[in-house]
């Protein structure tokens, strides 16, 4: 019979290989998306201007327009595979991520009714979008308290995704066509244009839900043996999955507010990251840099896939997430995840 400290010792081997593959390909991405372009750079030109040389339009393509742009497609790739992964946990189904609950559907109202509506873009646009997947979920933990909690939350969140993509409908046929191209651009999910401040504050906000998700990563694999089983070794379902969602709830408002709805990455993610760590682990650190790589890749394959054709990247990740949910469903490994 093998040992559980074998076990313990082999499953540590394998998060560590797991986890230095994925940081390994989310390196190979991020130098590749500073390489690659219409002024292409060598490894060495791009190395001197990290470090503060460089030629003056070196400088400007590499920390004005591609590092900004680099750092939001990590950092929002990252937060959506953690909050898939978290929710997905959470609710017990695979198929669980915050296009499903109705998060970002209450983002996209809001910020379709800002863009529409009253005219506004910039920080007010992405205000709106952050009090409007807030408030959704608001609705949603209101509505999905008592028994049976997980199942009502994916009903509710199914009602109010539905609710709010009529009202987005009905905002974009009231709306001028110019307007509804720039609302269309924004709803399938782009990265261009990124200002540094949209980084900064993206990255704040991932700072202060860090605390948090180190207890949910302790906490999580003992809710997943069921509600009965997790109150009989001492954990409160309630507490743990309130505090699960508010963390997935803010990284995916957030996300939506300066990228818009990016959609199958959360799904994605951690149907990826699961398999490779062990089905039954939460994997919140593989989720997430298995998002940051495949946004950052994805973003790669919206910008030049095409000959001088600039593509969101939303329609990348949408085209490879239904491409792989169909896999899955056609598939025995979908049966595993």
């Amino acid at each position: 019979m093998i040992a559980v400290t074998d076990v313990r010792r082999l499953a540590r081997r394998r998060w560590s290989i797991v986890l230095v593959s994925l940081c390994a390909l989310t390196l190979v991405a991020a130098a590749a998306a500073l390489m690659i372009g219409d002024y292409p750079l060598g490894p060495g030109q791009v190395l001197a201007v990290l470090l503060g040389g460089g030629e003056p339009v070196e400088q400007y393509v590499v920390l004005q327009s591609r590092l900004p742009r680099l750092a939001m497609a990590l950092l929002v790739g990252s937060a959506l595979g953690v909050a898939g992964a978290l929710l997905q946990a959470l609710l017990r189904n695979p198929l669980a991520s915050p296009d499903l609950l109705g998060i970002s559907g209450g983002s996209t109202l809001a910020a379709v009714f800002c863009l529409l509506v009253l005219g506004l873009t910039g920080p007010v646009l992405a205000a709106f979008a952050l009090v409007g997947g807030l408030a959704a979920s608001a609705l949603l933990l209101a509505v999905a308290r008592g028994r049976a909690a997980g199942y009502r939350l994916i009903l509710a969140g199914i009602g109010v995704s539905f609710f709010c993509a009529a009202l987005v409908g009905f905002l974009m046929t009231r709306a001028q066509l110019q307007q509804t191209q720039a609302a269309l651009v924004w709803l399938t999910g782009s990265l261009a244009s990124t200002p540094w401040w949209q980084v900064i504050v993206l990255a704040a906000v991932w700072l202060l839900v860090l605390p948090l998700l180190l207890p949910l990563a302790r906490r999580l694999p003992v809710l997943m043996l069921g509600e009965q089983t997790a109150t009989g070794l001492g954990e409160h379902p309630g507490r743990v999955r309130t505090a699960g969602v508010v963390v997935a709830v803010i990284l995916t408002a957030v996300t939506c507010a300066f990228a818009g709805p990016i959609s199958f990455v959360a799904l994605c993610a951690p149907a990826i990251a699961r398999p490779l760590t062990g089905h039954g682990s939460v994997a919140l650190a593989p989720s997430a840099l298995v998002g940051a790589a495949l946004l950052a890749l994805s973003d790669l394959v919206a910008q030049y896939a095409l000959p001088n054709v600039s593509m969101p990247v939303g329609v990348v990740t949408g085209a490879f997430g239904a491409v792989f949910l169909l896999w899955l469903l056609a598939t025995s490994k979908g049966r595993a995840l």
